[in-house]
Parts: C-alpha cells; sequence; structure tokens
C-alpha cells in the first residue's frame, strides 16, 4: 500500500489558509470560516444548476431527443433562467396555513445539505470539518430534510400536501435505517467514523477500495446503497411523495416561487451529496484509481484529488439518473415491502457477514 505523505494526511491545511494565516495570525480562524462558508455556498448554488441542465440532458438522450437547446451553447444556461424566473415569481401562502413553519420548511432541506457537505472530504487539504464521528453527525443532520418536508406538508393547510408529507416521511425514516446500517458496515471495516479517515483507509490501488476489498459483499452493500439512497432521495423511481395523479405535487403542492426552488434545489444537491458519500465509502473518495503500474499511477497521482471526487461523484449521480428513467415508478406498498422485507433483513445479512470476514482477517 502507498501511502499518502505526513504533509497530504495531517495536518489538513492548504495554500490559501496558510497565506491567510501568515497575513492575518490574529485573525485567520474567523477569516478563514467566512472562506470555507463563502465556498460552500458557491458550490451549494451552482450545482443545482448544473445538476438540473445535467437530468435534462440525459433524460432527454435516453428518450432520443435533444433537451435544453436554445438559451446558451446546448441549453447550458436553462436552468440559470429558470431559477432567475422562480426568484422573481410570487410567493404564495394558502389561507390558514401557519405563517413561520410554512416559509420555515424550506430552509431545513437545504440547510442539512450545506452542513453535511461540511465533512465532505474533496480532497485531502479541502474539507472544511473531519469529526471524529462523522457518520453519526450525518446520520443526524440528514433528519432535517424530513423533518422540512414533515412540516412543509403540515403547514400547507392542504390534504394533498399533508398525505404527501406522511408518505414521503414514512419512506425516508424507513429507508435511513438501512442507510444507517451500510454506513455502519463501512465504519465497521475501515475501523473509524471520520470521513477522512474512511478515505485513507482505501489507500493503494482500486483493489484497495470497500468495493473491491471487502470480498463480493463490498459490491453487494454498493449496489444495496445506490438503492437505499435513490429511496432515501425521493428520486424515481422511489418519488412516491410527488405522484401526480394521487397527490398532485405531494409536500411541495402549496409553494411557489423561491419557495418551492428551495425544495427543488436541495433535492439535486442532496443527490450529489449521496453520491459524494457513495464515494467516499466506496470509491476511495479522492483517491487516484491507482493500477499497480508505476507510469499509469504517476499519471493519475498528477491530477489533483478533487477531480477525482468529482469524476467519482458525478459518476454516481449518473447511475441515480439513469435509475430515474429506466424503471416504472413503485407503488407505495411495494416501496415498503421493498425495504422491510428485502433491503433490512440482507442488510442484517451483510453485516452479520462482514463483521464475521473482519473477525477472521478475511479482508483482502
Amino acid at each position: 500500500m502507498n501511502a499518502l505523505p505526513a504533509s497530504q494526511t495531517f495536518p489538513v491545511t492548504n495554500a490559501i489558509g496558510d497565506a491567510v494565516r501568515q497575513l492575518f495570525p490574529a485573525s485567520a480562524p474567523a477569516i478563514n470560516t467566512l472562506l470555507a462558508i463563502a465556498s460552500l455556498l458557491a458550490l451549494v448554488a451552482f450545482l443545482p444548476v448544473l445538476l438540473i441542465w445535467l437530468e435534462r440532458k440525459v433524460a432527454a438522450h435516453f428518450q432520443a431527443r435533444l433537451g435544453p437547446m436554445r438559451v446558451g451553447w446546448h441549453g447550458l444556461l436553462q436552468s440559470a433562467a429558470d431559477g432567475l424566473k422562480l426568484v422573481f415569481k410570487e410567493v404564495l401562502k394558502p389561507e390558514g396555513a401557519d405563517s413561520f413553519v410554512f416559509f420555515l420548511a424550506p430552509i431545513l432541506p437545504a440547510s442539512a445539505t450545506f452542513l453535511i457537505m461540511a465533512v465532505l472530504p474533496f480532497d485531502h487539504h479541502l474539507q472544511v470539518a473531519d469529526p471524529p464521528a462523522g457518520i453519526i453527525y450525518v446520520i443526524g443532520i440528514s433528519g432535517l430534510s424530513v423533518l422540512g418536508i414533515l412540516l412543509a406538508g403540515w403547514a400547507s393547510n392542504n390534504k394533498y400536501s399533508l398525505l404527501g408529507a406522511m408518505r414521503s416521511g414514512a419512506q425516508m425514516i424507513s429507508y435511513e435505517i438501512s442507510l444507517a446500517l451500510l454506513m455502519l458496515l463501512v465504519v465497521m471495516v475501515s475501523g473509524s467514523a471520520s470521513l477522512r479517515e474512511i478515505v485513507l483507509s482505501q489507500q493503494g490501488t482500486i483493489l484497495d477500495w470497500w468495493i473491491f476489498k471487502l470480498p463480493g459483499l463490498g459490491l453487494i452493500a454498493f449496489a444495496m446503497y445506490l438503492v437505499t439512497s435513490t429511496a432515501e432521495l425521493n428520486r424515481g423511481p422511489f418519488d412516491i411523495a410527488e405522484a401526480e395523479s394521487e397527490l398532485t405535487g405531494g409536500f411541495a403542492t402549496e409553494y411557489s416561487g423561491i419557495s418551492f426552488a428551495m425544495f427543488f434545489f436541495a433535492e439535486f444537491v442532496n443527490m450529489f451529496v449521496a453520491a459524494g458519500l457513495a464515494t467516499t465509502f466506496f470509491l476511495g473518495g479522492f483517491l487516484a484509481p491507482r493500477i499497480g503500474l508505476a507510469f499509469f499511477d504517476a499519471v493519475v497521482d498528477f491530477v489533483p484529488g478533487f477531480v477525482w471526487f468529482f469524476a467519482k461523484a458525478f459518476l454516481v449521480v449518473f447511475i441515480y439518473m439513469w435509475f430515474r428513467w429506466s424503471f416504472p415508478r413503485l407503488r407505495v406498498d411495494q416501496l415498503m415491502y421493498l425495504e422491510w422485507k428485502l433491503l433490512l433483513p440482507a442488510n442484517l445479512v451483510l453485516l452479520t457477514l462482514t463483521a464475521f470476514f473482519v473477525i477472521r482477517g478475511w479482508i483482502l
């Protein structure tokens, strides 16, 4: 195993942070904090625009169409135009709705994505925070998304919104159990709950990534993560909460303008966060895809780690989009049957087998 140099493992620093510490030693912590927050805000603002355009293009090519073509080159500015339109649209509130909760609800899912991205290790020197119990932090913060959706349905004073919120909440809470068990599996084999340490535990070649390093079980765990996270994201074919023929727009029926945009944008940023976690857990995170050949490994090591992280994450994002435009929507009973009768027992069996592999020392 070729470990990263000590300068790339601890302490986690970068050129900008070092420059701030040298120029402004007294106020460096505050300045670096503001720079980190601004960087994350810029990323959170840019990702939905890119991912919405990408979703439209992927859907179009799956259906033998071209997708957006008019606003910008190949429609690149279409998402920005739609977002600008939503910003200037009137924000309506239903009669009888709880004003405070109604406008608070869209903020919670957006805040959850921002807080989780703060602990994602984009590179060996690009991570805002690395709590020792990062996995617990991620599981806890993701509950804000569920809370936001439940509050949106309840505060809208609309029976369709309430039904959509309850259906979505039941779905997300159910599938978060399996998602937490898969995270526990990664914690068990890596020996750490820190996201950065989980990445560093996969140093070496691609065979040292947990998707391959855990013989057979890693591929199964990765496939189960994709299915479980797709359902937890409320994306097709698990988008039961937005079944238009039954519940119109689900929990977001009464939302318009910037309030609706926040729900919509949070959904796409959440998809990237889920893909980033999949990359961290199973695909080596920011580590280069080495294969054990000196020349090839030297070339891939030359590429910055954050480039590999985003490349892997967008590959997983494409798989999510592939799912959405390939499979028909499940019924509610099929959705719950899949989790409670199939995925949850399979997760428990997988966790037990993995523990046996760890105890026996059979990890490759």
